[in-house]
């Protein structure tokens, strides 16, 4: 074993990859489990305490075997913790060399991270959330949706649990605690957004374009784009009461009318106001909007529909609605401009059914008729309490966001 161990390490000060593949498999196999902890500890201790081992290590095939097969043969602890400064490295190296992000991502993800302040491998919450907002962001790069929830999930119960926004002790909050909440709520909105849950998208990337408004945290003009991608996901949002209030908040910004100068959003101010107003968008409109779509966002749904096709033909009929007390099937389809009279009346149903639409159909004559004046007053008189109490908090959340900035 001594042997072994001082061929690893005269192999990691001349670099001579070969030898330490050689013994790290065919001599491998004949230690038993105890001994491969003890060599795999001592090869990492010694790898990271060479000057010249890294990075030039990480380029070799045969090297990263080794590394790969040492992670997991590790005993319950290393000293001063080298197998974490070892992901680390690896963590730099793949994102900065080679970017290969979701490697670099299942690497990091591997750190041994405790509470116990006791613990070598003991990190304080704001870099425990930082390790897993790095591992959310990486896997993003990559559309890795599933394995980003997780990740930015994970970074969320850390913040929850250990109220890692607000200092205990009442210190003033540092710049990197500050980034750190910015990149988590960003990550978070990207999440939503790439898993086509776009109101609550809608509702964080909004949140996020006004909590900073008043701090060199963030660009203007990021802060700006993130009200860009809010209306984008307000847009793409399922027909419903609570989307009419984003849309709402979203419609009241001032700075609305700004991302028209914006060649990505110049559609988006026209688009949102149209349908906060309950006006029928035009076709052209909708195909103008639709060109600037990231890939996830232009998914072509059961019914042959993109989501914002769908989306857009469920606000006409909405807007139609205000507009007529029955209309034809087939005027219908004229007015929506992206279906016939057959998949308008499907679609009128099923907004009949789900209670989004008021009204009733004729299929004798092919008629829509719409609902009673006097429900769409109460409707309306609802919509504006809760626009009232989103409103309210909203203002609230920016109010709780300067105090904790």
């Amino acid at each position: 074993m001594e042997s072994l161990a001082q061929s690893v390490t005269t192999a990691i000060q001349s670099s001579d990859f070969a030898q330490l593949s050689a013994v790290f498999t065919s001599q491998w196999q004949s230690l038993g489990q105890g001994e491969q902890r003890t060599l795999a500890s001592h090869f990492i201790k010694t790898a990271i305490a060479s000057p010249s081992f890294f990075p030039d290590a990480f380029r070799s095939p045969q090297i990263m075997s080794v590394i790969t097969t040492t992670l997991n043969h590790l005993p319950p602890t290393v000293e001063s913790a080298a197998d974490n400064t070892l992901r680390q490295k690896i963590f730099d190296f793949k994102v900065n060399e080679e970017e290969d992000y979701s490697t670099a991502a299942r690497i990091l993800s591997g750190l041994r991270m405790e509470e116990n302040e006791a613990s070598v491998y003991y990190l304080p919450p704001i870099e425990r959330c930082d390790v897993f907002v790095k591992v959310a962001e990486c896997y993003l790069e990559e559309d890795l949706t599933v394995e980003a929830e997780g990740a930015v999930t994970k970074a969320g119960t850390i913040i929850e649990s250990t109220g890692i926004s607000i200092s205990a002790e009442n210190e003033v909050k540092d710049e990197r605690t500050v980034t750190l909440m910015l990149r988590y709520k960003s990550t978070y909105a990207r999440v939503l957004d790439a898993n086509r849950k776009f109101l609550p998208a809608a509702m964080k990337y909004h949140d996020l374009s006004t909590a900073y408004m008043h701090t060199d945290a963030i660009d203007a003009d990021d802060l700006l784009s993130m009200l860009g991608r809010a209306v984008t996901c307000a847009i793409l949002s399922p027909n419903s009461a609570q989307r009419q209030r984003v849309l709402g908040l979203v419609y009241k910004d001032e700075r609305l009318s700004q991302l028209d100068a914006i060649p990505e959003f110049q559609s988006h101010s026209l688009l949102l106001t149209k349908m906060y107003l309950n006006r029928i968008v035009q076709k052209r409109e909708l195909e103008q909007f639709e060109s600037s779509l990231a890939d996830h966002q232009k998914a072509i749904m059961a019914d042959g529909l993109t989501i914002v096709e769908r989306g857009v033909l469920e606000h006409n009929m909405v807007a139609v609605s205000h507009l007529y007390t029955s209309i034809y099937f087939t005027q219908l389809a004229e007015l929506l401009g992206v279906v016939d009279a057959v998949k308008a009346e499907k679609v009128a149903s099923k907004m009949i059914s789900d209670g989004s639409l008021s009204g009733s159909i004729d299929e004798v004559e092919g008629v829509l008729r719409m609902g009673h004046p006097t429900k769409a007053k109460e409707e309306s008189a609802l919509l504006h309490w809760d626009e009232t109490i989103t409103s309210f908090c909203t203002q609230l959340n920016k109010v709780t966001d300067a105090v904790r900035v």
